[in-house]
């Protein structure tokens, strides 16, 4: 496939502000995660929160029409823009286009809505609720302040929302229908309401003793996922449209797949993770061979992590005494429809930073997670030319992207 260039990348995270930032807190296995103890939960949750409210830059007037995960992604997208050299876009805006993936979108705001309408129900919503909250109300934010009049779309697939976004985008550029796209995701749901529904799926982390290593992905004492928030934007572009204009390229998408393992709800299966990483290298025409670095979805549940370990020997085969693989969301939590955005994030820090992520905390690996390397301490200096993540979400659709790092060719 002809592969599509990235020159701005945007992140508002539990582990920084902007890349570089990001990048620092991998390199020294910095967590991003806490505990949270609201009112409503009854215990301590761990969580990878991101600090302040993100009042600024925005006007008293817009707040209110900005839920949490609105002003987190249109942050992160101008941050993105920026670094790509793009003020706006309204040179060429029927040109560019905006490819959002969320779990659950603006829920923050209806989650106080509804507090106050079960506290006095005569009260009336206020106007700016409902548009608020829609899935689609931080695309069209995004769209709205910079000036994108080409095709916007909002993706939810669960946790790999993001990376069903990226994809989309990729292929208008490919397609020739795009010149430019700003592509990513965004997450804020930690709230008492929705920690607890997590909780009564039995998959969230206990508060460990320092509740920074409380998510611990493939180890033998795991206890489950830590629920994070956040956003990350990419600018993409076409590889001609990028050199026309004399930027830096960043990095390459270089393949990708997507695919449904039509099995459960809410329990994954190793098929449908296997056809997306397969799809991903022929799409980029590329082998196991190829990879220098696997970041992988393991989230830290006893159910989830086997599975994917499974899916990844079966893809690499004896490319598995050799490939690197880790779970970084043992530092910046579960970003739940932004996950796939930030793990692919992370390989292209990776890449260009020349070392690979450890998964922190993974003391001892579990028995049901052996077959493939493991980084429990980061590897500096290394070469990474391609580098893939994987995303599973519930309801069975499985993403795989594979990035090439910039500076190469």
């Amino acid at each position: 496939m002809q592969e599509v260039a990235i020159t701005g990348i945007g992140v508002i995270s539990p582990l920084g502000m902007d890349p570089q930032a990001v990048a620092d807190s991998l390199l020294r296995k910095r967590s991003g995660i806490g505990a949270l103890d609201l009112p409503g939960l009854g215990r301590p949750f761990p969580v990878a929160a991101v600090p302040g409210d993100f009042e600024e830059p925005f006007t008293k007037m817009e707040r209110p029409f900005l839920d949490r995960i609105a002003r987190m992604s249109v942050l992160a997208a101008r941050q993105a823009s920026e670094q790509a050299g793009f003020a706006n876009y309204s040179t060429f805006s029927e040109r560019a286009g905006v490819f959002f993936g969320t779990g659950r979108g603006g829920v923050m705001t209806e989650w106080e809505a509804s507090r106050v309408f079960y506290e006095d129900v005569s009260r009336q919503a206020k106007p700016y609720v409902l548009m608020a909250s829609m899935a689609n109300a931080a695309t069209s934010q995004i769209s709205i302040r910079q000036q994108i009049f080409g095709p916007t779309a909002t993706h939810t697939s669960a946790c790999s929302s993001s990376g069903s976004a990226i994809i989309d985008a990729c292929r208008y550029i490919q397609a020739g229908q795009l010149d430019v796209a700003l592509a990513g995701g965004g997450e804020a749901t930690l709230a008492d309401i929705f920690l607890r529904q997590w909780e009564g799926l039995r998959a969230v982390a206990e508060v460990a003793e320092d509740p920074a290593t409380s998510c611990r992905p493939f180890a033998k004492e795991r206890t489950g996922l830590v629920l994070g928030e956040g956003s990350v934007f990419f600018v993409l572009e076409s590889v001609e449209h990028a050199r026309s204009r004399g930027v830096e390229i960043l990095a390459f998408v270089s393949g990708y797949g997507i695919a449904s393992d039509a099995h459960h709800i809410g329990a994954p299966h190793a098929r449908g993770q296997v056809a997306a990483m397969r799809a991903a290298l022929r799409s980029g025409g590329l082998t196991p061979a190829d990879l220098d670095y696997i970041n992988a979805h393991a989230t830290g549940t006893r159910g989830g992590d086997p599975v994917e370990i499974a899916a990844i020997r079966d893809v690499i085969g004896e490319e598995a005494a050799r490939i690197p693989v880790s779970s970084t969301k043992a530092l910046h939590g579960h970003l739940l429809g932004a996950a796939s955005a930030m793990e692919m994030l992370v390989c292209v820090l990776a890449a260009r930073g020349r070392f690979v992520p450890a998964t922190a905390h993974l003391s001892e690996v579990s028995p049901d997670c052996q077959g493939v390397v493991h980084v429990q301490e980061t590897l500096r200096d290394r070469s990474i030319r391609y580098a893939m993540s994987m995303s599973a979400g519930f309801g069975g659709t499985n993403v795989a992207l594979i990035v090439r790092s910039g500076d190469i060719g």
